[in-house]
């Protein structure tokens, strides 16, 4: 029905208005009343799964009270009869369980963990995906359904001080001891992940085989830490994962019963862009993000570190803010007692020099913690959450971290010694590659725009309901075209996918980026 308001205008109304979303608005007029439940309509993707009606129930209503206690019950009726999508569903067993807000589920809880990187620079990744692991392992999640990405170089690399231990904080506990070596070294590409999010065995290439093997009554935890941009976000080895692949893959899984609903942690720079516009709240999935479309995420106890426990002789930033802050809240809460969305508010608190993002059904950000990382039978915090909150760590931005790392490295090594030499080389190699990506990315632009162009075209920034780009193959395309006579963007040059994105958005076709590039590039692959 198109309205929600009766023809009898002159009777007193109230109207409760159960949106596809599931956000629940109640408008009250009187205590005499007639009480219309609008049941929401069919989405346009799911044509056969619901129909929209619309139920009069007249109500006379003599008393306050009894009112007061007759709207939840008619509200729980309409939600009950209404037809189960996967987003309705999710809602209903929210509402029916656990004294009606922070339902539990009887189905297996799977996670898969993405570090992206590699590098000892880049430490900070994998020691997240550890810390994640030791989480959910302690919480009651088994092996065999903790799926682990890293490229496992850095335990044992010859920077690491104390060798065979990964540490997420100084004087941190050991979080490398136990963790799954599922995918590693080559085996840490975008292809292998989608086919383990698919359960696809077959499309595997290298690993230990171990896939997503969920059903329809369990709940999936996938949590990403590495750098990202706009539209994507990196692998150690391969090609980089764009976002409307990775929104592919979730759909496919929605569609094949992966899971009943599923929560999705990414830290990354620009990672709202992963989700922005893209994943719809009908899917069960709820996600955060470290930041929104536009900004850099955090390295966190970097070298430099005020607190008691200076990190400095890592020489590396020992985890990500974002990460840091759910981690570290989920040490120090009972999983079964804290929500998702008191989480999100906690993080977000913490996580200060960056936007902290929700998308998809936020409703589901009402379970709790335990749905989806298990629940231990007891919990002793290690950091005090007022200690938490007034840590002066040193954050970094994620694209200069590895700067602090070869700096660092300039810094301890004897003045005159071969060290020295190497460390200062490789540093100036770091800046010298910053410089030619800024010259040719402007160069690129130049050439298409003009030069009054140029700001507008590197920083330009869509609405927030909408994908940062139209066309996902161009934006694909450009990336290739770049690297193919410029060279590897890498962790710094991501940023200008932006621009990217944006002359696609322009319409710059294919030709006219490659005559651009080799142009700006001298026609020379770097």
């Amino acid at each position: 029905m198109g309205s929600t308001h009766s023809p009898e205008v002159d009777l007193p109304s109230t109207i409760i208005s159960c949106r596809h979303t599931l956000d629940i608005s109640l408008r009250i007029e009187s205590p005499l009343s007639h009480l219309y439940i609008n049941l929401p309509p069919i989405p346009p993707s799911e044509p056969s799964s619901s129909i929209s009606f619309l139920i009069k129930l007249p109500i006379v209503m003599m008393m306050t009270s009894l009112y007061g206690s007759l709207v939840p019950f008619f509200l729980l009726a309409a939600l009950m009869m209404a037809p189960v999508s996967e987003s309705r569903r999710s809602f209903r067993e929210i509402v029916l369980k656990s004294g009606g807000s922070h339902g539990e589920s009887k189905g297996t809880q799977w996670a898969v963990l993405v570090a992206g990187s590699n590098g000892y620079e880049n430490y900070r990744h994998q020691a997240d995906v550890c810390h994640a692991y030791q989480i959910l392992k302690a919480n009651g999640l088994k092996d065999e359904n903790i799926i682990v990405f890293m490229y496992d170089d850095i335990a044992r690399n010859k920077n690491n001080p104390t060798k065979g231990i990964i540490i997420n904080k100084p004087n941190g506990p050991d979080v490398y001891h136990g963790v799954p070596k599922d995918y590693t070294g080559v085996a840490t590409t975008a292809a292998n992940l989608y086919a383990v999010l698919l359960g696809n065995k077959t499309a595997l290439s290298g690993g230990s085989g171990k896939v997503l093997n969920s059903g329809p009554n369990d709940h999936v935890f996938f949590y990403y830490a590495d750098h990202g941009t706009t539209g994507l976000v990196s692998m150690p080895v391969g090609g980089y994962v764009y976002a409307n692949e990775l929104m592919k893959v979730l759909k496919q899984m929605y569609k094949a019963k992966k899971y009943m609903n599923m929560v999705i942690y990414i830290e990354a720079c620009e990672s709202g862009s992963m989700l922005q516009g893209l994943l719809p709240k009908d899917m069960g999935i709820y996600a955060t993000t470290a930041s929104n479309a536009e900004e850099s995420s955090y390295g966190y106890y970097c070298p430099g570190d005020t607190t008691d426990g200076d990190p400095s002789k890592y020489d590396t930033c020992l985890g990500d803010l974002y990460s840091i802050a759910w981690m570290e809240d989920s040490d120090a809460h009972n999983l079964g007692k804290e929500t998702l969305q008191e989480q999100y508010l906690s993080v977000k608190k913490r996580t200060n020099m960056s936007h902290v993002m929700q998308y998809g059904n936020t409703v589901l950000s009402q379970a709790f913690l335990s749905t989806y990382m298990g629940q231990s039978t007891s919990k002793v915090s290690s950091v005090p959450l007022e200690e938490l909150f007034s840590s002066k760590s040193w954050a970094v931005p994620q694209r200069d971290a590895n700067l602090v790392f070869f700096q660092r490295k300039v810094q301890k090594a004897p003045k005159g010694s071969a060290e020295s030499v190497e460390a200062q080389k490789r540093l100036d190699e770091q800046i010298a590659r910053r410089s030619h990506i800024d010259r040719s990315i402007n160069q690129i632009v130049n050439h298409l725009f003009g030069g009054s162009s140029v700001a507008s075209m590197l920083t330009a920034v869509r609405p927030g309901d909408q994908p940062v780009v139209n066309d996902w193959d161009c934006l694909k395309s450009f990336v290739r075209t770049y690297e193919q006579y410029c060279g590897r963007l890498s962790e710094y040059g991501m940023q200008y996918t932006r621009a990217m994105a944006n002359m696609c958005n322009a319409g710059v076709d294919k030709d006219r980026m490659e005559a651009a590039s080799i142009q700006a590039c001298s026609g020379k692959a770097k």
